[in-house]
């Protein structure tokens, strides 16, 4: 073989190794970014189960512990209702954030059910799915958990006669909105610093959460979610149900402080119908840390609404 002969063969052995070595690091860059994508997922959808640590006696409240089952016709959730001293002007269903119990002891569920209850009305607080003491091994940032709120809503129907208000902050604000869309019942909703789509706000957001960079892993965990927890992000669209909810009233609270979920979600579903959708934009507080900051008045307005709506 010749000189020249053979410099051609090295030169073509040289670009056929450069390129099985691109072609391998691209492949190894996708599988270990679909696997760290993969365990973002089953972390989002897998989570520590945490029992309530308090209840409402150690808050001086009368309660009964409750299990509902959820409108899937699975889920047992365990829960609790608290009765006022008179007759109930209404029943007040309270729903938790993402990972957390019916407690919600960092958003103050307890204390503020305690004024709920003395101002008259009966208070249902209960876990969600895959939450606290309830059934299930997924949570689903609103998708299923509606069915759940749905099968309490159900049964305060079964057994009360008094009219029903929504109450949720954060994943439980969402599900409230979904589930009041699907029930005329409900008679109004306090959604504090909910989403306003699932799917476009884990686009947008889904690296605050991870803390890793938006791409590749947010599209990736995106396409992954729907496989490995059999849910679909476009079923919980709370802007979409907000249509169906009017022009039954809706009080949206969120502050400009809240680097989880941008003011911006409560804002955009208020001007869809601004003349029976309220909006109290507060400036101080952490996500769903609005009633720690502004306790007294957060009462107030809370009431106010609940009983204008009434």
């Amino acid at each position: 073989m010749t000189p020249v002969l053979n410099r051609q063969t090295n030169t073509g052995k040289k670009k056929k190794t450069i390129w099985i070595s691109l072609i391998s690091f691209v492949i190894l860059c996708f599988v270990v970014c679909t696997a760290i994508s993969l365990y973002v997922g089953i972390s989002l959808t897998k989570l520590d189960k945490n029992s309530a640590v308090k209840n409402p006696g150690d808050y001086g409240m009368h309660y009964s512990n409750q299990v509902f089952l959820s409108k899937d016709g699975i889920t047992h959730l365990k829960g609790w209702m608290i009765e006022p001293t008179e007759q109930p002007k209404a029943t007040i269903i309270m729903s938790h954030g993402y990972g957390n119990n019916r407690e919600a002891q960092g958003a103050g569920f307890l204390p503020l059910s305690k004024e709920f209850v003395k101002a008259g009305y009966r208070v249902v607080m209960f876990d969600f799915r895959d939450s606290g003491d309830s059934e299930g091994n997924q949570t689903t940032i609103g998708v299923k958990e509606q069915l759940d709120l749905l099968g309490v809503i159900q049964k305060i129907k079964e057994t009360t006669k008094e009219p029903i208000v929504l109450y949720g902050i954060s994943m439980g604000a969402a599900t409230s909105l979904l589930a009041a869309s699907q029930d005329d019942d409900v008679k109004a909703v306090v959604a504090d610093s909910p989403f306003s789509d699932l799917t476009s706000y884990l686009k947008e957001n889904l690296s605050v959460w991870s803390h890793l960079p938006n791409f590749p892993f947010t599209p990736l965990t995106m396409a992954i979610l729907p496989v490995i927890a059999d849910v679909n992000p476009a079923e919980a669209s709370p802007i979409k149900a907000v249509e169906h909810i009017y022009p039954r009233p809706i009080l949206f609270i969120h502050s400009t402080g809240d680097t989880k979920i941008p003011y911006t979600e409560s804002e955009k579903m208020t001007k869809r119908h601004p003349d029976a959708f309220h909006f109290w934009k507060t400036d101080k507080a952490e996500h769903v840390q609005n009633y720690h900051v502004y306790k007294k008045e957060y009462v107030k307005r809370v009431l106010s609404f609940i009983e204008q709506s009434l």
